[in-house]
This record gives structure tokens, C-alpha cells and sequence, in this order.
């Protein structure tokens, strides 16, 4: 029987690496696939890992039609065995919904891969939907650190090296600490992202700050 199957971590936990991975066995296997993403920080229709690792996918826009796309290119001859789906938190909950049509009704594995919540500790609509309708969601061993060496459980987002909990939910960024590999958005302010444990988080305390805060003068002790 196929299976939806969504596989889960925070930012630099290995998400875009496996659905590589994943897609490389299955084709070793003599299987068929078809790989899908959206907003990947490498750009439109590629899926993209840290480790160096790329590979073509079809876009995902918001009006894209899982159903649809899998019936014409069934009725067209095409043989598909699974889908790869990396990026899943930015899928529409209605995009989810047909992938697990697709699941039911045409017998074809879907594996997503994405992350749970976004700066702001909320939930993607898109995760949040294939939590409820998942017949597996694994959370991926290898656990991203955040600065002081604790589990990473939250991402965060700094502009302008302030760490930030409002704003547009979608803004493509990288975990990459180096300040020159910002993205610089469209109101002129340079976004980048960060994983850290829940107590920093709830601080604001990101890696830059701390190292601020470790460099500040300490006061002068009381006579």
C-alpha cells in the first residue's frame, strides 16, 4: 500500500539531503519519480542541500494541482511510482490534501520533507496538514545545535542582525552565519536565518548577541 509520509526538522537538520537520498534509492531501484519544491534557497524549480548536492523539481506554486498535474501525466503514459516533496512546510493545506488523494485513489508514495513551524513558532499550514492526515510523520535524527550546544528545536529569523517574531511569514534565507550571505530583501534589510533551543529563542538571544554580550566591559564592582 503507498504511504504519505512527512519527515520533519528544524532548519539544517539534513531535510533537503535526504530527500535527495531518498530519491537516489528509489531510482536505483528502477523506481519512477517525480521531485517537487518550493522556495528553495538555491532558486525556482531546483532542490538543493548544504552539502552541495542539487537537483531539477517541478515548482510549486500556490495554484499548483498535485491531482491534476498526477491524472494528466498518468492518461499521458507516464509512469510515476513516487513523489519527493521537499519544502512541504510552503505547500497550501489544500496542495497536502491531494497529495494524499493522489496517495489513495492512484496507489503512489508521496515523501515530504519540511519543517514544523516557522520564526515565529507557529506552524506552517502546510506541515500542520500533513501532521493531521500523515500515515508516518518522523522527526529526522540529526539534530541541528544551536550556539550554545543544545538541541535546536526553534527557528528564528534576524534582520539587520536583530532578531525579529513578526513580519511575512515566506522570506527566503539560509542558516548560513556569515553577515555577507544575507539575503537582502526587497525593503532593503538583510534577513537571515538561525536554529536555536527553545530557552534562546524565547530570549532572543541569537549567537551574535551573545558574543556581544560576552565582549560588553563588566561593571565596575560596588565599593
Amino acid at each position: 500500500m503507498a504511504e504519505l509520509i512527512f519527515r520533519t526538522g528544524t532548519m539544517d537538520a539534513g531535510k533537503s539531503t535526504l530527500a535527495l537520498q531518498t530519491n537516489h534509492n528509489h531510482a536505483a531501484r528502477g523506481r519512477v519519480g517525480r521531485l517537487f519544491t518550493s522556495h528553495d534557497r538555491a532558486g525556482a524549480a531546483v532542490v538543493s542541500s548544504r552539502l552541495g548536492l542539487t537537483a531539477l523539481a517541478q515548482e510549486v506554486e500556490p495554484d499548483f494541482d498535485f491531482w491534476r498535474y498526477t491524472v494528466d501525466a498518468l492518461t499521458q503514459g507516464a509512469r510515476i511510482d513516487y513523489f519527493i516533496c521537499d519544502e512541504a512546510q510552503f505547500y497550501t493545506a489544500e496542495q497536502v490534501d491531494q497529495l494524499a488523494k493522489v496517495v489513495d485513489e492512484l496507489q503512489i508514495d508521496v515523501f515530504c520533507f519540511g519543517i514544523l513551524t516557522d520564526f515565529r513558532t507557529r506552524l506552517f499550514p502546510g506541515s500542520a496538514r500533513l501532521v493531521e492526515l500523515a500515515d508516518r510523520t518522523e522527526v529526522l535524527q540529526v539534530e541541528a545545535l544551536c550556539w550554545c550546544g543544545k538541541r535546536a528545536t526553534h527557528n528564528a529569523r534576524t534582520e539587520d542582525g536583530v532578531m525579529v517574531t513578526e513580519g511575512e511569514v515566506i522570506v527566503v534565507g539560509d542558516v548560513d552565519t556569515d553577515p555577507e550571505a544575507a539575503v537582502h530583501a526587497a525593503d532593503d534589510v538583510d534577513v537571515a536565518y538561525e536554529v536555536l533551543c527553545r530557552q534562546h529563542h524565547r530570549r532572543g538571544m541569537t549567537a551574535a548577541r551573545a558574543r556581544a554580550v560576552s565582549l560588553s566591559p563588566e561593571p565596575l564592582p560596588f565599593p
